[in-house]
């Protein structure tokens, strides 16, 4: 069964992450589809320096850890660089590269070492195939547990497109890949200060990656995503993801048949 890793963008406050977190817990739960929920303490890069960027390290790993506490969910998180793999690999259960650093060797090989599975994001510059190169570094580390999340590439100024012979050419170097169904809507720095995106296109590439084959989704969610944080353009409401999933799960269901 493929799974979801889900959640809002940032942290923004304990309320909307433990509430996005526990909908989404009982909503896979229902549908028998295994969950992490994902939220990042620190958006480092934003479009613009006077954007809302997360509580930080300290606080922001906190609430992670009562999310997994509390609610006995596994969680992940974006890391940001290698002073905070230490900390947030005691907090997390996946760590998880942004597409920005998917090449940073000294990144990529703090995180391997922590032990912890890593998911990388492929960075929107890169093909495919280079990915492999980004996986043998973790694996130098001596650990095999990575991920890999295609999240769409560049395409002109300020959009992305989604090339869907990626996700078999990524399948074949042996490793899980997810696809990341609202980042793949957005439109890069956008708006100037902010990015922009189209979310309307969101259940329409998620069921087509699932059709092409992957072994999970990943989707930014929010109850009120037009008040979200981060990313409201392209952010999932919280009351559409149970019909997707539904969905999702009937089209993989059908294929393995």
């Amino acid at each position: 069964m493929f799974c979801l890793i889900a959640g809002p963008c940032v942290i923004e406050n304990e309320k909307t992450v433990l509430y996005t977190a526990e909908t989404l817990k009982k909503i896979c739960m229902d549908e028998g589809v295994p969950f992490i929920f994902k939220a990042s303490f620190d958006k480092a890069n934003r479009s613009s320096g006077a954007s809302f960027r997360g509580p930080g390290l300290k606080k922001g790993l906190a609430l992670l850890r009562k999310v997994r506490e509390q609610l006995g969910l596994p969680v992940t998180t974006d890391v940001h660089c290698t002073t905070q793999m230490d900390e947030a690999a005691e907090s997390v259960d996946v760590i998880q590269i942004p597409a920005f650093l998917c090449r940073q060797t000294d990144i990529l090989l703090a995180a391997g070492r922590t032990g912890k599975p890593v998911n990388v994001k492929k960075g929107q510059f890169l093909s495919p195939a280079e990915i492999k190169n980004v996986i043998e570094k973790v694996l130098s580390t001596g650990n095999k547990k990575v991920i890999i999340t295609e999240r769409g590439t560049t395409f002109g100024y300020n959009n992305l497109v989604s090339d869907f012979r990626s996700l078999p050419v990524m399948r074949a170097f042996g490793y899980p890949v997810i696809f990341d169904a609202t980042h793949s809507v957005q439109e890069p720095g956008g708006r100037g200060t902010s990015s922009g995106g189209n979310k309307r296109f969101v259940p329409y590439l998620a069921k087509a990656a699932v059709a092409v084959g992957c072994e999970g989704i990943f989707a930014e969610v929010h109850p009120e995503p037009e008040k979200a944080l981060s990313d409201s353009a392209n952010m999932l409401d919280l009351k559409e993801i149970k019909i997707l999933l539904k969905q999702l799960k009937n089209i993989y269901n059908a294929l393995r048949q």
